[in-house]
């Protein structure tokens, strides 16, 4: 089996992410555009230095880029990345993907086993075909795209 240049990186971000306080710190920076090192030191359980190593392993992988400002530092996340390593995943586990107007939907949930939640799933077929249905009574058609 051959390794891609994509696979590798994959699996530098998977190793970066696999670290409960890198994955707080991503998790923390994508809620928001930016966020300062001073807002990482009052919410982590870890010293200076150890956010430190924490932000440069996910600098590293490409997760986090890094913006300095006179003595302060802010990160934000390069959701690209994150697009490109979900695009990698779906490579190796293909599956019908939604798309629309402007393409591929990053923010659909994923499917869940029917078992595991049936009220909710059931719920949710229901609210799908009353907003198809009064699409079609306004004349309105709606088209997905599944792409694998």
């Amino acid at each position: 089996m051959e390794t891609s240049q994509e696979s590798t990186a994959a699996v530098e971000v998977f190793k970066a992410l696999g670290d409960p306080v890198r994955w707080s710190i991503i998790a923390q920076i994508a809620a928001v555009d930016e966020l300062a090192c001073a807002d990482l030191e009052q919410t982590l359980p870890v010293s200076k230095p150890t956010i430190s190593y924490h932000t440069k392993i996910l600098q590293q992988a490409g997760l986090i880029s890094v913006r300095k400002e006179g003595r302060n530092y802010f990160y934000a996340l390069r959701r690209e990345t994150l697009r490109e390593i979900q695009d990698e995943l779906w490579r190796v586990a293909p599956a019908p993907r939604p798309v629309g107007d402007s393409g591929i939907d990053y923010e659909v949930p994923a499917a869940r086993h029917r078992a595991e939640r049936p009220a909710a799933a059931a719920q949710a077929r229901s609210a799908r075909r009353d907003r198809l249905a009064a699409r079609r009574v306004a004349g309105d058609e709606d088209v997905v795209v599944l792409t694998w």
